[in-house]
């Protein structure tokens, strides 16, 4: 018999066997099953029916976390949407801030447009300053290619220019200027932005300087003819001007008169449209580089500069800078120079004042004055208010400039008021004459005219440093007759009814 057969089991060993599956089989009281373990293995069941390739049991998806993740998309949306919202509030607000402060207080606030760059904030000049009590400025500060001007000689001009608003998106602002103040070149080689100072002068806004000098500066041969008058006026030796050669087009230049030259094309700043020409081979060729050009030209005898003169004058003040290349080019406003601050003499003075007077007045102007190596000086150039700044006293010219504006704009401010008053008391007599003595005296006024009031009499008014008008006070004479004493009477009344109307009206 094989050692691996057995013998049939008898029927109680069969059924000892039987009783020892059953103990077996049934759970221990520590193996109890309870709710929460019955519960576990039906997921287990539950799990391993839907994935029955799978032998690896994974944790199932947390309900709560793609909750979460949902909620978190939803609230990135909202913020995107919230700041997008908030942006556009901003810009309305703006807006809207701004037609209401050209709205509020309208006759007492005075909108400054300064022409300048981004470089220079002209409005912190300003902020807080007040004249004649509580006539404000407001500065508008652009630059000149971002104007737009629409004008009319009934309703004046207006000013529409492109600025950022706090969003950093670009929006268009207009406004109506009372003054212009024009920090920048008008025309610079092809630029040209005259149609502004156009505009300006259809609607009579006042400057600095006048309109009528900035809109003559736009041509430098037109400058150079006025300097030629002004030397022949006050001699060679008391004026010594840079001889200089006009051409009007390329087929006029022939052969150049002496050389080397210095050629000028156009009308430009900076050194620019400038070359230095030696001889009549290289004059020939710059025939072809003017015809091009299509405008005219100027020549200019080369000096061998030793230094360079930069004379400025901002309404009574004076200074004079020597500048020097220092990295060998012949045009010391180009590469490295070395700048000193230098004594004003008298002579430049002299200068400086007399061309102050052309195109009815510069308040703001410089000369550019060359001296040759053995001390001879020429006068080559003259600029107008947008005269570049130098050396370390820029912030006190332009606080001069600023005193500048502040007095152009009382003497404005006091002859509208005049014609105001005038105006009034014209028509406030053909309304109601009052009654005028056989005899009458000056009877004036002894209370100080403020901001918030107009003189009758505007020519007898002084300016003093802090702003207020005051009309001197004329002693009324003593009348002895009661008669007419009653006609002072009625003649004051019919005064205090003019005053009245005069300052309703305003």
């Amino acid at each position: 018999m094989a050692p691996t057969d057995r013998p049939p089991a008898s029927g109680a060993q069969s059924q000892q066997r039987a009783q020892q599956r059953q103990y077996a089989s049934k759970p221990s009281r520590s193996q109890a099953a309870t709710p929460a373990s019955e519960a576990a293995d039906m997921r287990l069941e539950f799990q391993q029916q839907q994935q029955p390739g799978n032998r690896t049991i994974s944790a199932p998806t947390s309900p709560a976390k793609t909750r979460d993740s949902i909620l978190q998309r939803v609230q990135s949306l909202t913020d995107a949407a919230k700041e997008k919202a908030s942006s556009i509030s901003n810009d309305i607000k703006y807006a809207a801030a701004t037609r209401r402060q050209q709205r509020v207080n309208k006759d007492r606030l005075l909108t400054l447009l300064v022409v300048d760059d981004e470089n220079y904030d002209w409005s912190r000049y300003f902020r807080g300053k007040r004249f004649f009590g509580d006539f404000e400025i407001h500065v508008e500060q652009a630059d000149i290619k971002d104007l737009t001007v629409t004008a009319s000689a009934e309703r004046g001009c207006t000013v529409s220019m492109a600025v950022l608003s706090p969003s950093g998106s670009r929006v268009v602002r207009s406004f109506r200027p009372d003054f212009f103040l024009c920090r920048q070149s008008v025309r610079d080689a092809s630029k040209d932005y005259r149609n502004v100072l156009l505009g300006l002068n259809i609607g009579g806004v006042p400057s600095i300087n006048s309109l009528h000098s900035l809109y003559n500066f736009q041509d430098k041969p037109w400058v150079y003819g006025q300097l030629v008058q002004l030397q022949k006026k006050l001699g060679k030796e008391n004026f010594p001007l840079i001889e200089q050669t006009f051409y009007p087009s390329s087929g006029e230049m022939s052969v150049a008169t002496q050389l080397p030259v210095v050629l000028k094309v156009g009308h430009a700043h900076g050194g620019v449209g400038k070359i230095k020409v030696e001889n009549n081979s290289d004059f020939q060729d710059m025939t072809s580089i003017v015809s091009v050009a299509s405008t005219y030209c100027t020549t200019e005898p080369f000096v061998d500069s030793k230094y360079d003169l930069h004379l400025t004058k901002i309404g009574p003040h004076y200074r004079a800078f020597m500048r020097k290349s220092i990295s060998g080019n012949w045009k010391s406003c180009v590469g490295s120079a070395m700048l000193e601050e230098t004594e004003v003499l008298e002579r430049y003075k002299f200068w400086l004042d007399s061309v102050a007077e052309l195109f009815g007045g510069l308040d703001i102007l410089s000369l550019e004055v060359v001296v040759s190596k053995d001390g001879i000086e020429q006068i080559i150039g003259v600029n107008d208010s947008a005269l570049s700044l130098l050396g370390t006293q820029q912030e006190e010219d332009r606080k001069y400039i600023f005193d500048l504006i502040m007095e152009k704009l009382e003497t404005q401010v006091l002859a509208n008021m005049g014609l105001q008053a005038g105006s009034g008391i014209t028509q406030t007599q053909e309304e109601e004459p009052p009654a005028i003595p056989a005899r009458r005296d000056s009877l004036v006024s002894e209370s100080s005219v403020t901001s918030g009031h107009q003189s009758s009499q505007p020519a007898k008014a002084n300016l003093s440093r802090q702003g207020s008008i005051i009309s001197a006070p004329t002693p009324v004479p003593v009348q002895q007759n009661k008669g007419q004493l009653d006609d002072t009477e009625d003649t004051m009344k019919n005064l205090r009814k003019t005053f009245a109307g005069i300052f309703g009206e305003m």
